[in-house]
């Protein structure tokens, strides 16, 4: 059985729009097989309009223990130099060259620190 969340992942669709189109909480691998090999006409639609610019899921990971989680990107995320668990210290990540600022961003993903060097 997959939850319907690892399905939205899999189909590459937001859950929203997973929920809204009447994929089960949970469902069997032959019925998630069977929405891939038939996709309905709104998945099918989905599919033709992404432009590719934005992708719907990003693949978050430490980088300090490894740690990775699914999140739906937000626009006002940066390119981030490091991501780490809000638990680790900042020693733990390599420190900053000289000649750049360093920044952290709270929130991203569910436990998430971005870390933003920019040059100063």
């Amino acid at each position: 059985m997959i939850t319907r969340r690892e399905a939205a992942l899999r189909l590459d669709i937001p859950l929203e729009m997973a929920h809204r189109h009447g994929i089960p909480s949970k469902l069997s691998e032959a019925e998630f097989a069977e929405i891939e090999t038939n996709p309905p006409a709104w998945l099918q639609q989905s599919r033709a309009n992404r432009t590719g610019k934005k992708p719907v899921w990003v693949q978050l990971k430490c980088d300090v223990c490894g740690f990775t989680e699914a999140a739906r990107p937000k626009k006002w995320w940066p390119a981030f130099t490091y991501l780490s668990c809000d638990f680790h210290l900042a020693e733990e990540l390599p420190p900053p060259a000289p000649t750049v600022h360093r920044r952290e961003i709270d929130g991203i993903g569910s436990r998430f620190v971005g870390i933003v060097d920019e040059k100063a």
